[in-house]
């Protein structure tokens, strides 16, 4: 049986780091509406899809800190008193990991050393959820993917993904500390980067379809992918957070339910009406990277917190076109 969430969260107080990105800012306008006191640590790391207007309408209710996780003076401040955190906060680009990987290291793997030692120090007794990444695991030598699968990333973002975990489930096994992890697969929805093709392929092409532009799926567009929506992630996020079930684990959070990338692009030109798809040999520099087919086994996060992913692609693509027309002068048109 699946906790009630609403009532861990209400009153709680929560630090979400990364809470002005896509994922944080869906999280943080969640826990606003659950009754949680909430504080944002970002550091609005260029080109990484922090941004202030991710919070429009809930500005009030939520202290945001503009800050470096790396800082651990501030870490231990703002973390006085926490009884959560969400640990969100990342360099989240595939190709920009390759290109600076010393950006990466200090991002996905420092930064998490300042805000593990500042839980040890100042709010031990704090739940702790982390966010990594399918792409932790790298090219599937199964399907479906199960959390025993081995982790063998084709990018400097994975294997950094990789070792902040193994740093947070350290700290629970040597510390003490309540944590969970939470490999996450490619989530999609409202304030998802859309600016370019740095964070993956949907938000690239949920943009040039808004704008009736060419889709160019490459190779065959037979690329197997697992897409969770936003709000199902969020979902997860909170459940794992309040279910003591979840300390010390590791959780996939995807649909379950592949799809390929040829018929993403359909139906979301099927979708906005407008647009069209085309196939394009694979460019040198994402071939390199490419992690094959993939979609994940969910079964332990069913089984031990009653979490499953509910929103249909179709209904999923469809939400996510609306958000953007409804607000495309600022995520669009900037």
């Amino acid at each position: 049986m699946s906790v009630d969430v609403s009532a861990w969260a209400r009153g709680r107080r929560v630090l979400v780091t990364g809470g002005l990105g896509f994922i944080g800012s869906n999280l943080v306008r969640r826990l606003v509406a659950l009754g949680a006191r909430v504080t944002v640590l970002d550091c609005l790391l260029p080109g990484q899809g922090g941004d202030p207007y991710n919070l429009a309408g809930v500005e009030g209710a939520v202290e945001v800190c503009i800050g470096d996780m790396r800082d651990a003076d501030l870490c231990r401040r703002l973390l006085e008193g926490q009884e959560a955190v969400f640990n969100l906060a990342a360099h989240t680009s595939h190709l920009g990991s390759m290109e600076d990987p010393f950006l990466d290291l200090e991002m996905n793997c420092r930064a998490h050393l300042c805000l593990l030692e500042a839980v040890r120090a100042v709010s031990p007794e704090a739940v702790v959820v982390y966010t990594g990444s399918r792409s932790q695991y790298g090219r599937a030598l199964y399907l479906p993917v199960d959390e025993e699968h081995p982790q063998r990333p084709t990018d400097i973002n994975g294997v950094h993904k990789k070792a902040a975990e193994e740093y947070h489930l350290l700290y629970a096994r040597v510390h003490g500390l309540r944590v969970s992890c939470l490999r996450l697969a490619n989530v999609y929805g409202p304030r998802m980067p859309v600016r370019d093709a740095r964070h993956g392929f949907l938000g690239w092409f949920v943009r040039l379809v808004l704008e009736g532009g060419v889709l160019k799926v490459y190779g065959d567009g037979s690329q197997q992918r697992d897409l969770v929506y936003v709000d199902d992630a969020v979902d997860a996020l909170l459940v794992a957070a309040a279910d003591s079930r979840a300390w010390g684990q590791v959780f996939n959070v995807a649909s379950g339910s592949p799809t390929t990338v040829g018929e993403v692009a359909r139906l979301l030109v099927q979708a906005a009406g407008q647009g069209r798809v085309e196939t394009v040999p694979f460019p040198r520099e994402a071939a390199s990277i490419e992690v094959g087919d993939f979609y994940a086994d969910c079964r332990k996060i069913a089984s031990l917190l009653g979490w499953q992913a509910r929103t249909a692609l179709p209904e999923g693509l469809a939400r996510t076109l609306a958000f953007f027309r409804e607000h495309r002068e600022h995520y669009l048109e900037r």
